[in-house]
């Protein structure tokens, strides 16, 4: 009797959505971000983008707070068009303006670069947020574009923001394209507790190299360490916001008020919280921490 294919596969991997991770699957694989993007853009067949170079990351201003919860990449395809891709692990009120002032800095470059107006290529900012943002809408799929008012139809091609919130998708969810939702599953199945994998994600060639990317045996010790720091910095960053005080550490930061950074680094060394960690969330150093 002929034997049936295993469905599961034991294996241990990392989380996607973290730093480390993302980057090394969407950042250095380019055939990977191009199935990704073709899979959640809104593109038809004719449309769909077929090579990509990758681009520097954005410098975001200093703010030990944003800098950890959001990884980014970005690329440009043949065309010109440019495509941000983003993971927001912390959703804040704030979040929408920032995708919408970087997805226009990046179109208003492109006139920096001498060329004309008629010439500039749209701008894709694709952002999947691991937090539910929009709780009175069934939708996890949120795509904005500038259209007439009167006659939607009608649409002016330069910025088109797309934003994914990841909790509400469920493999019974509705998507437009099977690629969508194999990439969301992996997004949002696969993590550090994941050890067996349904085989239609194992069976999918883009898939399958993404998890081997996943790999926890392909990191180093210190890589792992700085994987376990990240969840450590977006775990307090959350509790920070969700008690109020992430909105007076960022004005005490943005005003330059020492004492309200060295006040928030006395709580959280007072729980307990490692010094590198309450270091890379206030700013201060190590060493200014260690005194306290």
């Amino acid at each position: 009797m002929k034997q049936k294919p295993a469905k599961y596969t034991a294996m241990r991997y990392l989380d996607p959505k973290a730093d480390l991770t993302f980057k090394k699957v969407f950042g250095e694989h380019a055939d990977l971000v191009i199935s990704l993007l073709n899979a959640l853009l809104p593109f038809p067949p004719e449309e769909e983008i077929l090579d990509v170079e990758y681009l520097s990351p954005e410098l975001v201003p200093e703010n030990p707070l944003r800098k950890n919860s959001i990884v980014d990449v970005r690329c440009r395809d043949n065309r010109g068009r440019h495509f941000i891709v983003e993971m927001q692990m912390v959703w804040s009120p704030e979040f929408e303006q920032r995708v919408l002032f970087y997805a226009s800095k990046a179109y208003v470059r492109q006139a920096d670069a001498g060329k004309n107006y008629e010439l500039l290529q749209p701008v894709y900012s694709l952002n999947l947020v691991n937090e539910i943002f929009e709780p009175q809408l069934q939708e996890y799929y949120h795509y904005y574009k500038m259209v007439h008012v009167e006659h939607t139809e009608k649409v002016i091609d330069g910025l088109h923001l797309i934003f994914v919130e990841l909790p509400k998708f469920t493999p019974h969810t509705f998507a437009e394209k099977k690629m969508q939702v194999l990439w969301l599953r992996f997004l949002t199945e696969i993590n550090e507790h994941t050890r067996e994998v349904p085989h239609e994600l194992l069976s999918n060639p883009a898939i399958k190299k993404a998890l081997d990317q996943l790999r926890e045996s392909a990191f180093t010790e210190a890589q792992l360490q700085g994987y376990e720091k990240f969840w450590d910095i977006v775990s307090v960053e959350r509790t920070l916001f969700s008690s109020g005080k992430r909105e007076g550490l960022v004005e005490g930061l943005a005003e330059g008020e020492r004492k309200k950074q060295l006040e928030i680094a006395r709580n959280l060394k007072a729980k307990g919280l490692a010094v590198e960690i309450i270091a890379e969330v206030t700013g201060l150093s190590v060493a200014e921490i260690e005194k306290l």
